[in-house]
């Protein structure tokens, strides 16, 4: 568990609390064209359900305002607006009930623009995001992009903000350069008691997409660093929690009801065991009996799937209960590092389920 936690103040997204100690959040975007309302609802729930805690959406325009009003009135998940260059979209957002909104208050022109927003963010109590990558980047004022460049750049919008006496923010510094995006991220922590939003743009799709994500969000947020997270991955926007998911439980910042170990396999593996497929049978059947049981009890079961007895019990002692590959089609189901009987590898997942019954009375 990460014990440096950075301090932050904490801001409020409708019933979402950022920063100040609360958990980090994980948060995705809509794909879909705002004006397809029925769509837009459709991909938000199905972002709540895969545990999303706030969904960003694109504002393009004046007129676009009206369909994001429908849609606040249709979801209860709390929703931010994405807006950039025109003042007017975010007086109409903000109006419309959305929860927080993400602008640059330098790039929205004069001072009594920034000023409008301000005083109906300040008096409907949404926070704004202040969002910069290296496409955002004054040219003429900052020629390179490096990790101080964009830090002096969010710094810049902050001051504008502060400067009117507002403090309900998010900071956000992006790169689709790794190094970057981390040494700009370590840069704002150290000059701001503001919550940080912590992602990598342009991640692209795939693998890819998760080992990159996966080193930059994970790294920040095993340094303390970070208060809400996105995974930027083309494709479904679902994919994305999937991902951000995982990785909070890597890091330890979010439980995993069941945490299903597994061994690479060896030559000490029997030919005849397919253990990939045993292992993702393990997850499928142990989630789809346990997981709520499992939950609401605030604990974590270990199961491991491993590929010989070497490895399990032995390596794999310390797990709640687990089957280990034998030869002849027989498997070692063992519980707490002890051997309890062999298993047929047909039914081995079943057994094991059925013992997990019996365990959850003293695990639990």
């Amino acid at each position: 568990m990460v014990n440096n936690k950075r301090q932050s103040r904490q801001v409020r997204a409708g019933s979402l609390a950022i920063g100040g100690g609360a958990p980090v959040s994980l948060q995705s975007m809509t794909s879909c064209p705002l004006e397809d309302i029925a769509a837009t609802i459709t991909q938000i729930r199905s972002l709540e359900e895969a545990g999303a805690q706030m969904v960003r959406l694109a504002v393009r325009t004046e007129d676009h305002v009206v369909h994001l009003r429908e849609i606040c009135q249709h979801v209860s998940l709390p929703l931010c607006a994405d807006i950039h260059f025109n003042y007017r979209i975010a007086l109409g957002a903000i109006d419309a009930g959305i929860d927080k909104i993400r602008l640059n208050p330098g790039n929205i022109g004069e001072r009594w623009k920034v000023e409008e927003v301000v005083r109906a963010a300040r008096e409907h109590d949404v926070p704004i995001r202040i969002g910069v990558n290296g496409g955002s980047l004054d040219s003429k004022k900052y020629p390179q992009v490096t990790p101080q460049s964009l830090t002096d750049s969010a710094m810049d919008h902050v001051k504008i903000l502060e400067d009117l006496h507002f403090n309900d923010m998010v900071i956000s510094i992006k790169s689709s350069n790794i190094l970057q995006t981390l040494q700009a991220n370590r840069l704002l922590a150290d000059l701001v008691e503001y919550p940080i939003h912590v992602g990598l743009t342009e991640a692209g799709y795939g693998l890819n997409c998760i080992v990159q994500s996966s080193v930059a969000i994970g790294s920040l947020l095993l340094e303390g660093i970070g208060d809400t997270i996105r995974v930027s991955m083309t494709g479904d926007p679902v994919e994305e929690i999937i991902v951000g998911r995982k990785i909070l439980e890597a890091a330890e910042l979010r439980r995993a009801p069941i945490h299903v170990i597994s061994c690479p396999t060896c030559g000490r593996t029997d030919p005849d065991i397919n253990l990939l497929e045993l292992a993702k049978k393990t997850d499928q059947v142990l989630t789809s009996r346990f997981h709520d049981r499992i939950e609401a009890s605030g604990k974590t079961v270990t199961v491991a799937v491993m590929g010989c007895e070497v490895n399990g019990p032995g390596e794999a002692a310390h797990a709640d209960i687990g089957i280990a590959g034998g030869r002849g089609g027989k498997m070692l189901l063992f519980a707490g590092g002890e051997k309890l009987r062999k298993v047929d590898v047909r039914n081995a997942v079943e057994e094991m389920a059925d013992e997990l019954e019996v365990l959850l009375e003293k695990l639990l």
